[in-house]
């Protein structure tokens, strides 16, 4: 757990797993997210160069009805100051972007993510459940990332061995009438390899 966004960078120190931002949104924001009507949450997909993040969030709260205020300018800049601090993380220039609502029992099994890094933030609902594998099982003792902060994880590609033993996953909501909304940032080492660097957005 860190205090501060710059200390997201421990990532990259030895033997660090993941690293939680810990943070809490100011109520009056938290609050007008989690009023919004589904339908009004944003859902993207794309992969783009980290200094088009804040442009491409503009567009697609603009095309899903999202009212527009101060909490929505707020949400446009946050998305976009995390992909510059994970884009810094992972040295990276390009990143690929899922905003996703949530509704069922999506990556309900523990796992860790095949890729180099990963970072998640849930900004509306129950946030990520997390915990140290034991043998290669799930875990024994489960947390749950705080709503509203960010949490930056190794995955399976990267270079430091041994793996680590952190899982997670998204938490059991089916059934339950919950929305999460779900931000998801992978970094992207060969971007002509990735099949979404034509944006695709979706409303």
């Amino acid at each position: 757990m860190v205090d501060t966004p710059d200390d997201l960078s421990v990532l990259n120190e030895r033997d660090c797993a993941a690293v939680i931002w810990r943070r809490r949104p100011l109520p009056e924001f938290q609050e007008w997210i989690d009023g919004l009507s589904p339908d009004m949450l944003p859902e993207i997909r794309t992969t783009l160069p980290v200094d088009r993040v804040f442009e491409a969030m503009g567009d697609v709260v603009s095309g899903c009805g999202m009212p527009d205020c101060r909490e929505r300018d707020m949400f446009v800049g946050d998305v976009a100051a995390l992909a510059a601090l994970f884009a810094d993380i992972t040295k990276s220039q390009y990143l690929r972007v899922r905003l996703d609502p949530v509704t069922t029992n999506s990556c309900r099994k523990f796992h860790v993510d095949a890729m180099r890094a990963r970072l998640i933030c849930t900004y509306r609902g129950s946030g990520t459940q997390y915990g140290t594998a034991v043998n290669g099982s799930d875990p024994e003792h489960i947390a749950a990332v705080t709503t509203g902060s960010p949490m930056v994880m190794r995955g399976t590609l990267w270079p430091e061995l041994p793996a680590s033993d952190l899982k997670h996953r998204s938490p059991p909501i089916e059934g339950t009438g919950e929305t999460r909304l779900l931000l998801v940032i992978d970094p992207v080492s060969d971007l002509a390899e990735d099949p979404g660097y034509q944006m695709n957005t979706r409303h």
